[in-house]
């Protein structure tokens, strides 16, 4: 594992890459699998991983496009990604929010994220082309 390590012995955070979580998730690679898995399990609530919002998005597009991941398994991820001492989620309070919305909505995980961190940051609206987000989440559709 070459990326551990910290001056003086302070404890470190490290961001995960879209691919080495989806090759922990997916174990789809005899090689990278292995690799990513032994990494992230060496991970502890001390020195941490860190999912920023972007990599939390493409992990689940990729699970939804390429691994057929349903809404289940998307709550399934996303929830042991905040529950897992060992991961920091980006502003997991606005995730949890998304999440809850998820499960209600059963819509687009990241468009639900994409409007709470919107909202967080202080935005009156989300604007939109896809209809369906701006229905279901209140965006505000250009047309």
């Amino acid at each position: 594992m070459h990326c551990r390590g910290s001056p003086a012995g302070r404890p470190v955070v490290i961001g995960l890459d879209t691919n080495v979580h989806v090759r922990h998730l997916a174990q789809d690679d005899p090689k990278q699998s292995v690799v990513a898995t032994r990494f992230i399990e060496a991970l502890t609530s001390r020195s941490p991983g860190f999912v920023s919002h972007i990599v939390l998005a493409e992990t689940l597009w990729v699970l939804e496009s390429c691994y057929q991941a349903d809404a289940t398994m998307i709550d399934r991820v996303v929830e042991m990604l905040l529950r897992t001492d060992s991961i920091r989620v980006d502003a997991p309070e606005t995730v949890w929010r998304a999440l809850r919305q998820f499960r209600n909505d059963r819509g687009d995980f990241s468009d639900i994220l994409i409007n709470a961190i919107a909202r967080d940051a202080g935005c009156d609206a989300v604007c939109t082309f896809d209809q369906n987000a701006a229905k279901r989440l209140g965006m505000m559709l250009l047309k």
